[in-house]
């Protein structure tokens, strides 16, 4: 091939080649070239695209002395030709255009603020070429057509890489594709990546590599060009921002474009893990070549995720002198006082106004980006795009109740069935876990109408009426009622706090005896016994081993039906198990699901047996208009798919022992921790003001969570003194997030003394 090339540049160029090396293309051969004399020059070999190569020749040569920097031209053959046949295609030959490369040189505010200029330059210039072939083209470069990559992403064989693209498609549909009809299209470089500018004396000298020329929205310039500049760097927005000021000057943007600027880089970096999948894979000889920006792509798309939208836009709009988007906090709590119930209660002392989130990240109105430790519902994360997809797809195709037969029923039940025992067998959908826990007590009582219901001290079940009554967290709390008849409340077995001293008998056996004393002195029947098996508003109390094996034993033998309440902790959360009742060796005869069961999408569930189920099919319909929806039903399974392949089980175990391992190790140095308890990512930490007395820190507890939260993290407090810490977050928290929390804790403690 040298020897063909040697002999065609001889031929056609009057070129003797002391030097000819190639340099890898993405899709193209090139070649760089030195004669005999010193001369440098760059040799293209295309297959195809003669009136593309030309309308690029007409662009360089138009160029070429308009704008202080420098731009490959093309050099005419002694056919005076700007391109010549040549064995399968044909050749260009280009000016060699000389400078360090962008990315071998550091990025300081000087060469960003040149390459914005530059840009700008060029953009001015080519906004004035009206050519037909470019603007006819379509390329997968070009962000207005980054659809057509979305069909790469099966090529990326990791799940929570893909879901980061995923996301990103999903955020370019709702906030971009809406907008594009009304941006400014022009043609443009479309490639200002660090391997296309050259720089000279600490300024951008030159610009190679029109290859990916377009005619697409005049701001997507700044969209290619920016990923690049923002690689590795420590401060990326800083960079980014240089780069947009001078461009801002000599080629004013529009609100509107700033406005999408974010996503715009988000997805052209979509666009090219994509094709860097998809082409390793079938080209997997050039893979090197093909990955070479891959990993650097990958780091900023991790980091971007956790820029809050709000802010990248109001500092791109502060580079453009535009008024930054601004909260007014106060008018928005004036408001909300006017309209809604102060029964509905806000947390903190200062609360958040909430603009966006994205899987163990929420971003607020102002532009901060806060790391989710406290909310259990988006149990697969945020705005999974997943999940989200799901559920547009089938609203859009079909959505009505479950009198009629429609395949997503069928196929979420058995699904979910599949993570039970084979005795829990029938489920019925509903709303919400309230309407699912009043719906399990329904069930139970049609069996013993007049039997008791026996709940536990400081347990929740739902907002309904049955709900509260059942929920000893309400109806012991303020504006509650207390213990109403045929409701049997037991002490909750808490052994951080107990009632007893261990002997030869474990607190398990210890607690369950004394519930059991307590039942038999009511002389009332036992119609259910309802429990969480770890026990969240009463603080995340683990209950101890063996209590449940005794007490459902006991209630089973007394004609009542046990209920498992895993609406906060099912669905893989406590890690060792997909359910909570697995713990402990038992199987209930009703399960309740709730809060996580769609990630945010209102639903609920009751599983039971099929012994259960034919004490309620007592003739009387039970029919709930939303329940088991075919969206509803579209979205659970997503939920379920989303947990295995991301395997968040395992995560949720992996980095919820290692909460817990740093928290005891914290324990043993600051009293001010009595304990430390949970499973997997649904953790407590009491404070106590002394560790012998085990008095309550309940303003600590408030104090701590205050904190976190002007620390940007979101965690909760709860427990009958108010003095428990508690975090349950979506189960993509990470190892990274685990050190920023505990770090963030100990750092407080430390203050504290």
């Amino acid at each position: 091939m040298d020897s063909k090339i040697n002999e065609f540049l001889l031929e056609f160029y009057n070129l003797k080649c002391e030097i000819l090396k190639p340099i890898t293309g993405y899709e193209v051969s090139n070649f760089f070239v030195k004669t005999d004399e010193g001369e440098k020059y760059i040799l293209k070999h295309y297959c195809e695209g003669e009136e593309l190569i030309a309308a690029e020749n007409e662009v360089l040569t138009y160029l070429n002395g308009k704008i202080e920097c420098e731009f490959s031209y093309p050099i005419y053959s002694k056919n005076n030709k700007a391109l010549e046949k040549g064995g399968d295609g044909f050749f260009r030959l280009l000016s060699f255009v000389d400078g360090m490369f962008l990315s071998e040189v550091g990025k300081n505010e000087e060469i960003l603020s040149s390459l914005g200029r530059v840009l700008a330059d060029i953009d001015v210039e080519l906004s004035k070429i009206n050519n037909c072939i470019i603007k006819g083209r379509r390329i997968k470069w070009d962000n207005q057509y980054a659809l057509d990559s979305e069909k790469y992403i099966s090529y990326i064989n990791d799940f929570p890489r893909r879901k980061l693209i995923e996301y990103f498609f999903l955020k370019f549909k709702e906030n971009v594709i809406p907008e594009l009809s009304n941006l400014r299209k022009s043609i443009i470089h479309n490639d200002g990546n660090d391997w296309n500018v050259l720089v000279k004396n600490g300024v951008v000298s030159g610009i190679i590599d029109f290859g990916d020329m377009c005619y697409t929205h005049l701001i997507n310039e700044l969209a290619v060009a920016l990923p690049y500049i923002m690689f590795g760097a420590e401060n990326p927005i800083d960079n980014a921002v240089y780069v947009i000021k001078a461009y801002h000057q000599k080629m004013p943007l529009e609100e509107k474009e700033i406005r999408i600027l974010y996503y715009l880089i988000a997805i052209r970096l979509c666009i090219s893990v994509c094709n860097s999948a998809y082409h390793s894979t079938i080209n997997p000889e050039n893979k090197e070549y093909i990955t070479i920006s891959e990993k650097s792509a990958w780091e900023l798309l991790k980091n971007w995720i956790f820029i809050n939208p709000v802010f990248v836009e109001n500092e791109f709009r502060k580079a453009c002198g535009f008024e930054v988007r601004y909260d007014d906090l106060d008018e928005q709590l004036r408001k909300r006082k006017q309209l809604v119930s102060n029964a509905l209660s806000l947390s903190y002392e200062r609360p958040i106004h909430m603009a966006g989130a994205a899987f163990q990240y929420m971003y607020d109105a102002n532009g901060k980006t806060i790391l989710d430790a406290y909310n259990n519902i988006p149990i697969v994360g945020h705005c999974h795009p997943k999940v989200v997809s799901a559920g547009q797809k089938q609203m859009a195709r079909l959505n009505t109740n479950t009198r009629y037969v429609y395949d997503e029923l069928n196929n979420y039940i058995e699904k979910l069935l599949s993570k039970f025992p084979i005795s829990l067998s029938k489920v019925f959908l509903v709303n919400s876990g309230s309407a699912a826990s009043d719906l399990a007590i329904r069930m139970a009582l049609a069996r013993k109408r007049e039997g008791a219901i026996v709940v536990l001290e400081h347990g929740y079940h739902g907002n309904t009426k049955l709900g509260i009554d059942i929920s000893s967290y309400k109806f012991d709390g303020d504006g509650g009622e207390g213990t109403k008849d045929g409701i049997i409340k037991l002490p909750m077995p808490d052994i951080y706090r107990n009632i007893f001293i261990e002997g030869k008998k474990k607190y398990g056996e210890l607690y369950a005896e004394e519930a059991i004393r307590i039942i038999e002195k009511s002389e009332k029947e036992i119609a259910c016994f309802i429990v969480e098996p770890i026990m969240g508003c009463g603080g995340q109390i683990v209950l101890p081993e063996g209590y449940l094996k005794k007490m459902f034993s006991y209630i089973k033998g007394r004609g009542g039906i046990c209920i498992a309440d895993e609406v906060q902790i099912g669905f893989g959360r406590v890690g060792t198990h997909f359910w909570g009742f697995e713990q402990h060796g038992v199987e209930p005869d009703i399960v309740v699901l709730g809060k996580p069961i769609g990630n945010g999408h209102p639903m609920g569930a009751v599983v039971c047996t099929e012994e259960v189920n034919g004490y309620f099919e007592n003739g009387m319909e039970f029919f709930s208009s939303f329940g088991g929806n075919p969206v509803s039903c579209a979205i659970g399974l997503s939920v379920l798919d989303v947990l295995e392949e991301e395997n968040l089980q395992e995560n949720s175990l992996r980095v919820g022992n290692c909460i817990m391992n740093e928290l005891k190790s914290l324990q043993n140095k600051y009293p001010i921790i009595g304990d430390v308890r949970g499973s997997g990512l649904f953790w407590g930490m009491e404070l106590v003001m002394n560790p012998d007395s085990k008095e309550p820190a309940t303003e600590l507890a408030k104090e701590l969570k205050n904190y976190l939260k002007e620390e940007n993290i979101l965690i909760g407090t709860d427990g009958p003194f108010d003095n428990v810490i508690k975090s349950k977050p979506p189960l993509c928290f990470n190892m990274n997030n685990a050190d920023q929390l505990i770090s963030t804790i100990e750092t407080w403690l430390k203050k504290k003394g």
